[in-house]
């Protein structure tokens, strides 16, 4: 049997501490300790997962094989290369940093130890999202809205780095072109950063995206609609549903049809083409904890050495995309 892996976590509020339950949960890991400035919120989680506790991350550097760094965006730099720097694997939370010159250091800290480093863009761990790429769609338009209520979190950066930001991953993700032109608009409503955004991203391929964040509505949004040449697929991600219309098949109208057609009843247009155009789907998928298959994917790559499902270079193209679209909204 393979030792376990020594794991921690810096940082460990909201989220955090579902990432050092996790941890504790997985067979192959030991759960060393975590680390946050809040000794007692250290401390209660610690005890919870058999851990030990600290008030000092660097506490950690010869306890761990690697962490998951899960402070607030502008310390994700210098928290994850002082642990990179070591040859110690980092998972660090989304966005990767709060500026693209931080994430590309933190990338060239990952590459000078031959460190793991991966991005912690969730929504890659979806089987929504692993269905939606099986499907083999080549988007040419993509609508996707990720609203929230206010939550009084992630306020050192603004909306397009806090939620967009997995959007954008997603993009991405799915559409393989060079980005070509942005256009957004961007403002603030409760504090000094950006708290909804609008983006349209033109890609090379002539695919355009507009990409919708919130973090002041009344109440949450997250969807996605897709359009190729011969499919609409609908996703709720919320409700963990999708729908598909697609083009069957042999099934086309020609200009003569077209013409015919115009001047036909209900009923006679169905003897004229019997066939269905689109054949509609709906896709429901059991939802295994993302958090859960995101960390044991970062465990597997720490382990056998491969690069992360979502590495550093991925990380780093969507900081670019992000930064793009901030300086757009700032020239508005």
């Amino acid at each position: 049997m393979k030792d376990k892996l020594r794991l921690g976590v810096v940082g460990v509020g909201q989220f955090g501490r579902h990432h050092a339950r996790v941890y504790s949960e997985l067979e192959d890991v030991l759960l060393v300790g975590v680390a946050d400035t809040s000794v007692d919120r250290a401390d209660a989680v610690a005890r919870r997962h058999g851990a030990a506790a600290f008030a000092d991350y660097r506490m950690l550097f010869d306890r761990v094989d690697a962490v998951s760094v899960v402070v607030p965006a502008a310390a994700h730099a210098a928290v994850s290369c002082d642990f990179l720097s070591r040859g110690i694997s980092v998972l660090v939370e989304k966005p990767m940093a709060a500026t693209l010159a931080d994430a590309l250091r933190m990338q060239a800290a990952a590459k000078t130890a031959g460190a793991r480093l991966q991005v912690g863009h969730i929504m890659r761990f979806s089987p929504l999202v692993h269905a939606m790429r099986e499907m083999d769609l080549v988007p040419r338009f993509l609508d996707i809205h990720r609203m929230g209520p206010f939550a009084f979190r992630a306020l050192d950066v603004g909306v397009v780095l806090d939620m967009m930001i997995h959007d954008i991953d997603l993009v991405l993700c799915l559409v393989h072109s060079r980005v070509e032109k942005v256009d957004a608009t961007a403002f603030a409503v409760v504090g000094p950063h950006e708290d909804v955004a609008n983006a349209r991203v033109v890609f090379a391929d002539g695919c355009v995206a507009s990409l919708t964040a919130s973090r002041v509505s009344p109440g949450a949004r997250r969807t996605a609609r897709i359009f190729s040449a011969d499919a609409c697929l609908s996703v709720d991600f919320q409700a963990h549903t999708a729908h598909i219309l697609r083009k069957l098949p042999g099934f086309s109208l020609d200009a003569a049809d077209v013409e015919k057609t115009s001047t036909l009843s209900p009923e006679d247009l169905k003897k004229f083409a019997p066939a269905e155009p689109f054949a509609p789907r709906e896709i429901k998928l059991e939802e295994e904890e993302p958090l859960k298959a995101e960390l044991r994917s970062f465990v597997t790559s720490v382990r056998d050495g491969r690069t992360p499902e979502v590495s550093s270079e991925d990380g780093v193209r969507s900081m670019e995309l992000a930064e793009k679209i901030l300086d757009a909204a700032r020239k508005k």
